[in-house]
C-alpha cells in the first residue's frame, strides 16, 4: 500500500502510478517494512525538470555543417558540391567558412521561407537576400536586411561556422546528443515559433472565444495605420496552450525572460522599426504567454519571471517540472547579435543546470528558433499548411542522455511538447476533441506519424553521468 505521503509526491510530479516501483526501505529488527517507502521513477518519469533554451536565428548547416557525421553541408574532399545563385551578379555562390563574430543573415518569414527553399531544390537563400528590402533602419526586421548585408557577394547566408568558432556547442554535441533532422515548427519567424512552442499554433483570434480563431502562419495579430505608421494591436491568444494541461494536473512551469530588447519587429510585415523593450512583464514576440486567455484566467501570469529566478531556482534545487528560458536580444544570436555572447549566456545557464541538485533529472533541450535566413540544405517535410520550417540547430544535454549520438529522427519543436506530455501529463495532447477547449487548430501536431520520439535520446539504464562543466568564456576564432 502506498503511504499518503508518498502518493502526494507521486501527485505533484503527475507520474503514473504504473511508472513507479514503490518498495520498502528497509526491515525493522525482521518484523516488517517501515512506513517511508521509497519510489523509483523509471524510465522517462526519471527525467522531472524540463528545460527548454530557446536562442536565435541559425540554420542546422550554418552551425554544424561541417559537424562529422552528421547530414551536414554535400562535400566532396572537403569543397562544397551546393550553391546558391545570385540573379544580381549571374554567380552561384557556394557555402564557405565564416569566423565573423556579427552576421546580418536574411529575410526569413513565410515569404522568405518558401524563396529560400525554391521548390525543393534549397538554393533561393541569395536571391531571397537579393530581393529584400535594403538598408532598414532596424535590420532585424525579419522583412528586411541591412544594407552591410549586400557589401559581399550573396551577403553572409551561405557562411558557416566551425568548431572553432562555437567550441562550447561542439562539446555538447560530442558529449550529449545532436539532432541533424530538428525542423521549426513552422515555416515562418519568431513570433509564431514561439507560439507554437507552448501552444502548437498560430492563430488569429477574433474575440476570445477559442472557435473564433483561424490559422495565422505569418501575422497572428491585427494592425492600424496610427499617424501614418502601421502599428500591431494587442493580439487575443484565446486558444488552448501547454500551461492550460499543466495547470490542471498541477504540474509547475515557468517561462523565464531576459530583459533588455527583442530584435524582430512586432509587425513581420514592416519595413523597419525601433528595437522594441523586453521585460518578463511585457508581453513580447519571445514572450506571447502573458496573452493568453488560459494563463490569464488560471492566473499564472506570475509564472512569467525574470531569468536571474531561473538560476536562483536552479542553485536551490527548486527549478519547475517545466521551463522555458529565453533570451534578450544581445544574448540571443540573432544578427546583428555577437554570437560569442550568446554561447557565454548559454554556458551560464547550462553550467547553473549542472551545478544543482536537479542535474540528474534535468532534460535541456537546446535549439535556435528559426534558421534566419542562413543556408540549410535539407527540404523540410510538409506536415499540413504551417511547416514544417527550415532545419536548426538542436541538443539534448542530461545525465541519462545518450553519448556522441547523432539523432537522426525528424523532429520538431513539437518533440518538445509531446516529451512534456508524455513525461507530466500521461500522453495527454493539446487536442480539441479531448482537452476541454475546442478550437480550429489544423492538425494535433504531437500526434503526427512522422514526428520522432525524444526518449529515444537517452539510455535511462545507465547511471547518471556527471556535469561537463565549461569556460563562460571560451577561445574561439570568431572575429569582432
Amino acid at each position: 500500500m502506498v503511504s499518503r505521503r508518498v502518493a502526494s509526491r507521486i501527485t505533484r510530479w503527475s507520474v503514473p502510478l504504473a511508472a513507479v516501483i514503490v518498495a520498502a526501505a528497509a526491515l525493522k529488527g525482521g518484523n516488517g517494512p517501515t512506513d517511508h517507502p521509497v519510489v523509483v521513477l523509471r524510465g522517462i518519469h526519471k527525467i522531472q525538470h524540463v528545460v527548454v533554451i530557446m536562442q536565435e536565428n541559425r540554420s542546422f548547416d550554418s552551425y554544424f555543417g561541417t559537424y562529422p557525421g552528421a547530414d551536414g553541408i554535400p562535400l566532396v574532399l572537403g569543397v562544397p558540391t551546393v550553391c546558391a545563385p545570385d540573379a544580381k551578379t549571374g554567380t552561384c555562390v557556394a557555402p564557405y567558412p565564416d569566423h565573423q563574430n556579427v552576421n546580418i543573415g536574411g529575410p526569413h518569414g513565410s515569404v522568405a521561407a518558401r524563396q529560400a527553399m525554391a521548390g525543393g531544390k534549397m538554393n533561393g537563400f541569395v536571391n531571397t537576400l537579393v530581393h529584400a528590402p535594403q538598408g532598414c533602419p532596424n535590420v532585424d526586421s525579419p522583412g528586411c536586411v541591412a544594407a552591410a548585408a549586400f557589401l559581399r557577394v550573396g551577403g553572409d547566408v551561405m557562411g558557416y561556422h566551425t568548431q572553432s568558432d562555437i567550441p562550447n556547442y561542439w562539446t555538447y554535441a560530442h558529449d550529449f546528443v545532436l539532432q541533424d533532422h530538428m525542423f521549426e515548427p513552422n515555416a515562418s519567424w519568431s513570433l509564431p515559433e514561439h507560439l507554437f512552442q507552448v501552444s502548437e499554433w498560430s492563430a488569429l483570434c477574433t474575440n476570445h472565444n477559442p472557435l473564433s480563431c483561424r490559422n495565422a502562419l505569418e501575422t497572428p495579430r491585427k494592425s492600424k495605420f496610427v499617424h501614418g505608421h502601421l502599428r500591431s494591436l494587442p493580439p487575443i491568444y484565446a486558444w488552448t496552450d501547454l500551461t492550460y494541461l499543466m495547470h490542471r494536473a498541477k504540474v509547475s512551469w515557468g517561462y523565464y525572460v531576459v530583459n533588455g530588447t527583442e530584435p524582430d519587429c512586432e509587425d513581420n510585415n514592416a519595413v523597419s522599426c525601433a528595437p522594441a523593450k523586453q521585460y518578463y512583464r511585457t508581453p513580447g514576440i519571445w514572450n506571447p504567454l502573458p496573452y493568453f486567455d488560459t494563463v490569464r484566467s488560471d492566473h499564472q501570469v506570475g509564472n512569467i519571471q525574470s531569468v536571474d529566478r531561473f538560476y536562483g531556482a536552479a542553485q536551490s534545487g527548486t527549478l519547475p517540472s517545466v521551463s522555458w528560458v529565453v533570451p534578450s536580444g544581445d544574448v540571443s544570436e540573432h544578427p546583428p547579435s555577437r554570437i560569442s555572447a550568446g554561447q557565454s549566456y548559454v554556458t551560464s545557464l547550462i553550467n547553473a543546470i549542472m551545478r544543482s541538485p536537479d542535474w540528474n533529472s534535468t532534460a535541456i533541450f537546446l535549439a535556435w528558433d528559426d534558421w534566419g535566413g542562413f543556408y540549410d540544405h535539407v527540404t523540410p517535410p510538409k506536415v499540413d499548411q504551417n511547416g514544417y520550417g527550415l532545419r536548426v540547430p538542436a541538443m539534448v544535454i542530461n545525465s541519462y542522455a545518450k553519448a556522441g549520438v547523432i539523432d537522426h529522427q525528424t523532429l520538431s519543436f513539437d518533440a518538445y511538447v509531446k516529451f512534456i506530455e508524455d513525461d507530466f501529463l500521461n500522453g495527454q495532447r493539446l487536442n480539441p476533441r479531448t482537452d476541454g477547449r475546442p478550437d480550429g487548430r489544423p492538425t494535433v501536431r504531437e500526434s503526427e506519424g512522422i514526428l520522432g520520439n525524444l526518449a529515444n535520446d537517452f539510455n535511462f539504464n545507465q547511471p547518471p553521468r556527471d556535469p561537463i562543466l565549461l569556460p563562460v568564456h571560451p577561445k574561439t576564432t570568431l572575429i569582432g
